[in-house]
């Protein structure tokens, strides 16, 4: 006996396929201050961290909280990440320029990598500032910062995340984003006395790590 292929399917139980979830870790979007959001701009909770490059707390956090806050919350879309520079230093500066260079498409993963080989750039830029302060401070200050991002390594994380050194110098020379960045910067509010700070949903979380930070994402709703 022959059956139409309508009759044959018709044979078939339906089969319904979930479209699999959207994984919001490498998204980031910039804010028009200057600000980077990664992960889901409609997040249901809205972490915001002032940091800084050169602040080894920062780059602990960074490292400490990538499993959790990257791996599980972020990924799943319930939590986003907004980054607000707080730039303290010429090195500071350097690390801020390497991370933001590639643009929203490369921000989350240069940021992540800047922070976590922070004690070896930091320790080379320190040296290499102690050495070579005057001939820096006789440079044009976007001179000078491009060759400590040199000497401290931070150009070769550049590279590492897929730039090419005409991007680079570029980065360096435009004083735009300089502006913007330093602007940023220049905008904390009061209840910000130092790096970290982090803000839930526009509310103040003090004087917390990873630790205590986790479980007040979980209660407003990340997952």
């Amino acid at each position: 006996m022959r059956f139409g292929l309508l009759a044959l399917l018709a044979l078939v139980p339906a089969l319904s396929f979930a479209a699999p979830a959207r994984d919001w870790r490498g998204t980031a979007t910039m804010k028009p201050d200057g600000a980077y959001v990664v992960g889901n701009p409609a997040a249901k909770v809205k972490l915001t961290e002032w940091a800084s490059y050169t602040c080894s707390h920062c780059a602990h956090f960074s490292v400490e909280s990538e499993p959790v806050l990257k791996g599980q919350m972020i990924r799943s879309g319930s939590t986003s990440l907004e980054v607000r520079h707080l730039v303290r230093d010429p090195l500071d500066f350097a690390a801020a320029t390497v991370a933001r260079c590639g643009g929203p498409r490369r921000f989350a993963a240069a940021h992540a990598a800047v922070m976590a080989a922070q004690d070896q750039w930091l320790d080379k830029g320190g040296t290499y500032i102690r050495t070579n302060a005057a001939a820096l401070q006789a440079m044009a200050p976007e001179v000078a910062a491009r060759r400590l991002a040199d000497a401290a390594g931070l150009t070769a994380i550049a590279t590492a995340q897929g730039l090419a050194e005409p991007r680079i110098a570029a980065c360096f020379a435009d004083k735009a984003a300089t502006e913007k960045l330093l602007a940023l910067s220049g905008s904390l509010p009061a209840e910000v006395q130092g790096t970290p700070t982090f803000f839930i949903n526009g509310k103040l979380a003090p004087n917390v790590g990873w630790p205590q930070l986790m479980p007040l994402l979980r209660a407003a709703g990340a997952r």
